[in-house]
C-alpha cells in the first residue's frame, strides 16, 4: 500500500474522494491538490477518510482550506469514516464539527 493515497470517483453533481496512509506534511499537495480538483468538480463533496491510519496539521490544512473553497463556490465539503487517532484529532481540533455532514459535529465519526 502507498504510504498516502487519494482516490476521487463522480457521479453526477458529488464528489467521492478517498484518502488512505499517512495525512502528513509529505503529502500535503497530492491531498491538497485532490481535495481542490474534486471542489472545483462538483458542488458535494464526500472524503472518506475511513483508510488513513495517521493525521497531522498538514492534513487538518488541506480539508479546511477545501472546505473554504467550496463554500466560496456555494458548495460543501464533508468528511465521513474517520476513526481512532484522525477521529480524535479531529475532534480536539473542532473540524470534526466543522465538517460533518449534518453539522452537529458526529458526522465525522462512525457509530
Amino acid at each position: 500500500m502507498a504510504r498516502f493515497e487519494a482516490v476521487t470517483s463522480v457521479d453526477g453533481l458529488r464528489a467521492a474522494v478517498a484518502l488512505s496512509g499517512e495525512c502528513d506534511l509529505s503529502a500535503r499537495e497530492e491531498c491538497t491538490a485532490a481535495l481542490m480538483t474534486a471542489v472545483d468538480t462538483s458542488p458535494q463533496v464526500v472524503v472518506d477518510l475511513g483508510g488513513l491510519t495517521f493525521l497531522d496539521s498538514s492534513g487538518v490544512h488541506s480539508l479546511v482550506t477545501a472546505f473554504r473553497a467550496a463554500q466560496d463556490r456555494g458548495g460543501r465539503l464533508s468528511v465521513v469514516g474517520a476513526a481512532g487517532m484522525v477521529a480524535h484529532v479531529l475532534e480536539i481540533t473542532g473540524v470534526g464539527g466543522l465538517l460533518s455532514p449534518d453539522g452537529d459535529g458526529d458526522g465525522a465519526r462512525d457509530g
